[in-house]
């Protein structure tokens, strides 16, 4: 089994659970302890530049925890490899649950909290379904990228493009296959 280190600690590998904009994330485990283990990478992305990766992470997950916004733990950080490992939310995300048929709605008065939350802090996070899981009736925020507010990119004006069986979302599960 492949292992990661982490400030000196191994993490077997179980999965990898996505790529995102800016690293891979990989469900991990240690000592019985589900957590996922995210990978810095600096692979361009065309629509997002990056400045320190590692140091936005820390940083980002400071605004959303003061902005009480519901996020997995920040467990470790190993800034010389940049390496973060997290509480791991277990659950189907929001994508998955509109790409199989279910519906998004029983979860919206929870993401437009959280708008209204990150609003208040001066943040937008990035609503797109993949960033939200379901565990035990609630929805957790499982990315830690916050940006400053912006109307453009509020919930309502674009996220809410993606929470449903839109001409958007549809695009996008199509572009997947």
């Amino acid at each position: 089994m492949e292992t990661i280190e982490v400030n000196g600690k191994g993490y077997a590998i179980l999965a990898l659970l996505g790529r995102g904009k800016g690293g891979y994330s990989w469900l991990a485990e240690r000592e019985g302890r589900q957590v996922v283990v995210k990978q810095i990478h600096h692979e361009p992305c065309a629509y997002y530049s990056f400045g320190n990766k590692i140091e936005a992470e820390r940083g980002d997950y400071e605004r959303l925890c003061g902005a009480g916004i519901r996020i997995p733990r920040m467990l470790d950080l190993d800034v010389p490899n940049e390496r973060i490992v997290k509480e791991y939310v277990e659950g189907p995300t929001v994508l998955e649950l509109l790409r199989d048929g279910g519906s998004a709605e029983p979860y919206l008065p929870q993401v437009r909290a959280m708008a209204a939350q990150a609003r208040a802090a001066g943040l937008n996070i990035d609503y797109f379904p993949t960033n939200f899981v379901v565990c035990g009736g609630l929805l957790y925020y499982v990315d830690y990228e916050c940006n400053s507010y912006m109307d453009e990119w509020s919930f309502d004006n674009w996220g809410v493009k993606y929470w449903s069986q839109t001409p958007e979302l549809l695009a996008y599960l199509e572009s997947q296959t």
